[in-house]
């Protein structure tokens, strides 16, 4: 008698599976705590999963401040996995408060790394209108390419 081989399919990450912006509480800088329900409904969005001590992250947030006008119809999701306070003192090097189109949040449950099936940093998710997935780039990206799924 042969034993039964289960043969399981790769299964896709679960943002693909649930190609929505994930539900997860974030906490920001104030110690508040939001999730997707709090974001403005009717504009695109872009997730950017970073970390705090990733070089990577740090100049593609330079790269994206210095085009900030670029995106000022996208609401700009910045999350981390770390700590408030570690999220903090990145918040305040590249003062995000002046920038009304950008929420930082912490996530230090690390749900958002399992949910976008993130190996590298940064992670970069577009979102629609509809808060449905358009596309999403893992490790570096370009602000073109960005800009180039945000206004199509």
């Amino acid at each position: 008698m042969k034993a039964q081989t289960a043969t399981n399919p790769p299964t896709k990450p679960p943002y693909l599976q649930y190609p929505i912006i994930p539900a997860f509480p974030l906490m920001l800088t104030d110690g508040h705590s939001i999730t997707k329900n709090d974001l403005k409904r009717n504009e695109k969005t872009m997730v950017f999963v970073f970390s705090v001590d990733c070089d990577h992250c740090k100049h593609l947030t330079e790269e994206v401040l210095k085009n900030i006008s670029k995106f000022k119809k996208t609401q700009i999701l910045m999350v981390t996995p770390f700590k408030v306070e570690q999220m903090k003192e990145y918040y305040d090097q590249y003062k995000i408060k002046d920038y009304p189109n950008i929420i930082m949040a912490s996530e230090p449950t690390r749900q958002i790394m399992y949910f976008y099936d993130l190996h590298y940093f940064p992670g970069l998710y577009i979102y629609d209108k509809k808060q449905q997935f358009v596309k999403g780039f893992e490790g570096t990206a370009k602000v073109d390419s960005l800009l180039f799924y945000l206004n199509k």
